[in-house]
């Protein structure tokens, strides 16, 4: 299993301008390498060479392993764009949003992500600190930190390139490790259904809600202060939306992760598997009140989703997609479904043998039954093999 570790660099004053312009450097010999892979129609990295690595070396002093980086994240650029435009990501063919993205090179952020491999970047873990490659030359003995888990994992289990980033003016190197998954539970006595919503982020099968007034305050008052900084169009409150979104981005990821946890570490005590709906395309299926889809497309649910995955991987529980259709509407006793079923937002009341429950405990119910006959069926876990940030 692939797992992302992120480290904090702690570089010199001096070290950080070397880090600085090695990244300017890097992502303008990209950009101009993507514009000759526009003309040229060049997007893979063989070809793409034969055209600019030469130049690259000399126009820019990158090493020869930089360089080469710097092709390859070019081509990778244009295979993300290509499946952005083919899955609708950017509109339909011949809308002004398609052919803005399609019609031009791409072009990168003056600190957009350089990857580094093994001959770049050497990590000293027991002194804590990093040998990495710059246009000045090798800086040694940068200074790294982080967690004492992620660094245990990151010195056990780190394979393959690092990203060095800076994101606010602070520097990281986001490092991929492969962990061996945990031994899977091939006989679960049960799932946990985890139903995910708009009121409550998440909801079980055992009756234990996850969200709570204060997060739900909370993500009214987010909400409130970007209407607010959208409608004033400055300078200054659009500094401060794109500073306050970061921020929140963080908390909803923090959040997500607990309630990860404890979804995962519930049904690892209880020798169960989990549940899960299948969320793709839920914003094109769901039809809501404006209202309602700001608070739907304002929490992260694919991450709090690919989560629950990768820590079911560590833990060796089972995790199986479902169809979410009608399960907020079905009984989860008679298995009625009628839109009638749910007279409010909360309450589920069927009108064939008169259940009545919480409407978020019945979905769940029904997800949990529905991830019990999937297994049942022969579908062992359907969960897609995932990239994630610890």
């Amino acid at each position: 299993m692939k797992l992302v570790v992120r480290v904090k660099l702690l570089p010199t004053p001096v070290q950080a301008a070397a880090l600085e312009a090695t990244l300017h450097a890097c992502n303008q010999a990209a950009t101009w390498a993507a514009g000759v892979a526009f003309e040229e129609n060049a997007r893979r990295p063989l070809e793409l060479r034969k055209h600019t690595y030469a130049e690259i070396r000399e126009r820019w002093r990158l090493g020869a392993q930089a360089a080469q980086h710097a092709i390859k994240k070019t081509c990778d650029a244009y295979t993300t764009l290509k499946a952005n435009l083919r899955n609708g990501r950017y509109g339909r063919p011949g809308s002004r949003r398609h052919a803005r993205a399609s019609d031009k090179p791409v072009v990168f952020r003056p600190e957009a992500a350089q990857p580094y491999d093994d001959r770049m970047l050497s990590w000293q873990h027991q002194a804590r600190t990093v040998s990495i490659w710059s246009t000045a030359g090798r800086l040694k003995n940068v200074a790294f930190t982080g967690q004492a888990e992620q660094l245990e994992v990151l010195a056990a289990h780190r394979r393959g390139e690092s990203d060095l980033v800076c994101q606010g003016g602070k520097w990281f190197l986001i490092a991929t490790c492969d962990i061996d998954e945990a031994t899977a539970n091939t006989h679960p006595v049960g799932f946990v259904g985890v139903d995910l919503g708009i009121v409550n982020i998440a909801v079980t099968s055992d009756g234990a809600r996850h969200c709570g007034r204060r997060v739900r305050r909370k993500r009214e008052q987010d909400r409130d202060l970007r209407s607010k900084l959208q409608k004033k169009q400055t300078k200054s409150a659009k500094r401060r939306a794109k500073r306050y979104a970061g921020r929140e981005a963080r908390r909803n990821k923090d959040i997500n992760h607990k309630i990860s946890k404890r979804i995962v570490a519930e049904a690892e005590r209880t020798g169960r598997g989990i549940a899960l709906e299948t969320l793709t395309g839920i914003r094109e299926r769901v039809r809501l009140r404006k209202p309602q889809r700001t608070t739907l497309h304002s929490w992260p649910f694919a991450q709090l989703g690919s989560f629950i995955v990768y820590k079911a991987k560590r833990a060796g529980v089972p995790v199986v997609h479902v169809n979410p259709a009608y399960t907020s509407q079905e009984c989860s006793q008679c298995h009625h479904i009628e839109r009638g079923n749910r007279p409010a937002q909360a309450v589920f009341s069927c009108r064939v043998c008169g259940f009545v429950e919480h409407a978020d405990h019945n979905a769940s119910h029904n997800i949990r039954q529905r991830g019990w006959m999937v297994w049942v069926c022969g579908a062992q876990s359907t969960a897609p093999e995932l990239t994630l940030i610890a």
